[in-house]
């Protein structure tokens, strides 16, 4: 490596414009995807990167296989996986918080490996806020601890995060710019990284169990209690809607036998009846004269021994496992929600019966809240009037459809998309089958991952529409744009020469264990200025360099480089902390408290790790 590399016209360029992109991500005056573009097309202008590989970064395998995580992230979701999952986490936990909190950290790391962290931290914020309202953590207490084992998480395989993904790509970039004799760079295997990562996220959540939840709980002062209106909790208080969902299953001797649905939602004490199940036909908000027969399985909400002794006088069979009502009780699939009557609304007048809400809209009207009074007793016979509160419970499709009408408008936020759980076994599958391609290494992750995609597509478990909305293309331009300026810092010999600088200024005789440190330490720096994507791009060529330079393994600092882009837990410019921020109500100077001994010790053990491995 020659030290006294002389600094070219290409190279002041390419420096300036890694100049230009920092400023202005820091400044945030303008996006940072339209900053990415712009950089992009001033590396096309200058000649920097030739014409043929300009946009060459949309076509890598690393922007490829973001995609491909963000739309099979978006299959799981549309089969109800994370909301089954949050019943066995209670179940698990079996009523321990401490428990449930650890396990649902750790099992959201586990997921992390093989989805985009935002995408994980986006399926686990409502398991987060249904688990929250049915134990009394407050919701501060469980998304920091998920939201770090998520991060944690994304180090255990190289589709896991985004500048993983990415380091396969610039590895294979620089090996065109190494000096003659040195080896040539290999790519990292899918699980190269993932000792590292099971230490990490073991790290992380013996953190949290010993010393980090207790300061959590230590700021248990009001706005931190934030939880969304629509989880179970919020119905309970505002309407005293509460309890689980069980099976009751009509016996010969019960004198249900031969009534109409409406009949026994009138007896006394009875619980909320949702859904019915005759024969072969389940239906959630059952029309009031449908018939209840010997072997007829009916849908109750309520609290257990209100249940139990509902069942006990009426001589039902309780189970508590939702063998037949699985599907329709998903809460993917179906829930409670608010909706307003608006003045122009033809339900203006009439009552629930009237309009028959179950037969024709598939809604059960659960309460009324009207002038601050709400009301429960017998709301079907309830004439409506404009500006009434109703608390309905439906699957989600129909009552999107009812709400197209504009006769009531739903206040909740509830899911738009179609939900599937019943192709949640399809999807499972399809998904394992993805992740073993991509562990024979055959053939590229890219290849793997989208062959999972087309398995989503092709068996129903996604549409096409669907997969699209599902790419944030935010993300996708600002790594596509960016990837060519990490080629042109490393094929102009930019990295080079700031490398050889550095090695000049430093003390001689440095470990290099020490510069590592220093290599992770600025990535995680960077990362907060220009995104972890960004730090990745701009840092890989030159620890390369740096490494090429003392006599280190160019891989192994490449790498820390990658695992370090993710080191930010501090601050909103790590898209994953960003989502949790707002709903917790979580404080800047909270956040630089509980987070900067977790990103010290991040470090340490990257770097530990990283030395024991190469």
């Amino acid at each position: 490596m020659d030290t006294a590399l002389a600094l070219t016209t290409d190279m002041k360029i390419v420096l300036a414009l890694v100049g230009l992109t920092m400023v202005l991500f820091v400044f945030q005056r303008v996006r940072a995807d339209l900053v990415a573009l712009v950089v992009l097309v001033m590396l096309g202008l200058t000649g920097l990167v030739a014409p043929e590989d300009v946009f060459n970064g949309f076509s890598s395998n690393a922007t490829i296989s973001v995609i491909a995580t963000m739309i099979l992230g978006m299959g799981l979701d549309r089969t109800g996986a994370l909301n089954r999952l949050a019943g066995w986490l209670l179940r698990r936990a079996k009523g321990q918080e401490n428990r449930l909190l650890m396990l649902t950290a750790g099992i959201a790391g586990l997921n992390s490996s093989v989805m985009q962290n935002p995408s994980v931290m986006a399926l686990y914020m409502p398991v987060a806020a249904r688990l929250a309202s049915r134990t009394g953590l407050r919701l501060a207490q469980m998304l920091l601890p998920i939201c770090v084992a998520i991060i944690m998480g994304g180090t255990l395989t190289m589709v896991g995060s985004s500048p993983l993904i990415l380091l396969n790509d610039l590895l294979t970039a620089a090996n065109a710019n190494l000096p003659s004799g040195s080896a040539t760079l290999e790519s990292l295997n899918m699980f190269a990284p993932l000792p590292i990562g099971l230490t990490l996220l073991v790290s992380a959540l013996a953190y949290f169990h010993f010393r980090g939840n207790r300061q959590l709980d230590d700021q248990g002062e009001g706005d931190g209690n934030v939880t969304p209106a629509r989880t179970q909790s919020y119905f309970a208080s505002a309407y005293g809607i509460d309890g689980e969902v069980y099976e009751l299953v009509v016996t010969a001797e019960s004198p249900l036998v031969g009534m109409t649905f409406g009949e026994a939602e009138a007896i006394h004490d009875a619980p909320v009846l949702l859904a019915l199940k005759s024969e072969n036909d389940s239906r959630l908000a059952p029309p009031a004269d449908a018939r209840i027969w010997v072997g007829s399985v009916i849908g109750a909400m309520g609290r257990r021994q209100q249940v139990a002794d509902f069942a006990q006088n009426q001589f039902l069979r309780l189970s508590t496992r939702l063998r037949n009502f699985g599907d329709l009780f998903n809460p993917s699939r179906a829930g409670i929600a608010e909706a307003v009557v608006p003045p122009t609304s033809k339900f203006i007048g009439k009552s629930a019966s009237e309009l028959s809400l179950r037969k024709k809209y598939g809604v059960r009207l659960l309460a009324i809240n009207r002038d601050k009074q709400v009301i429960r007793e017998d709301v079907r016979s309830m004439t409506l009037r404009a500006g009434d509160m109703l608390v309905l419970h439906s699957i989600w499709q129909d009552l999107a459809k009812t709400a197209k009408s504009l006769d009531f408008i739903i206040v909740t936020d509830y899911p738009k998309g179609e939900q599937r759980p019943h192709k949640f076994k399809i999807a499972m599958a399809i998904f394992a089958v993805t992740m073993l391609i991509a562990l024979s290494s055959r053939v590229p992750t890219s290849v793997a991952l989208m062959a999972g995609v087309a398995g989503m597509l092709v068996f129903g478990v996604l549409k096409m529409d669907e997969a699209y909305s599902a790419i944030n293309w935010k993300t996708v331009f600002l790594m596509a744009c960016l990837i060519p300026l990490g080629w042109a810092m490393d094929s102009s010999g930019a990295a080079a020469w700031v490398a050889g600088h550095t090695i000049e200024r430093l003390p001689s005789g440095l470990p290099i264990w020490v510069l590592e440190i220093a290599v992770a330490l600025l990535t995680a720096a960077f990362s907060m200025v220009i995104s972890h994507v960004g730090a990745t791009i701009v840092v890989v060529p030159l620890a390369i360099n740096l490494a090429l330079a003392v006599g280190g393994n160019p891989t192994a600092f490449a790498l820390i480089v990658a695992l370090s882009a993710s080191n930010n837990f501090m601050t909103q410019s790590n898209p994953v902390m960003s989502m949790i921020i707002g709903p917790a109500g979580y404080k800047a100077r909270e956040l630089w408290r509980i987070g900067l001994p977790i990103s010290l010790l991040y470090t340490a053990i990257i770097v530990l790790m990283v030395n024991l491995l190469f």
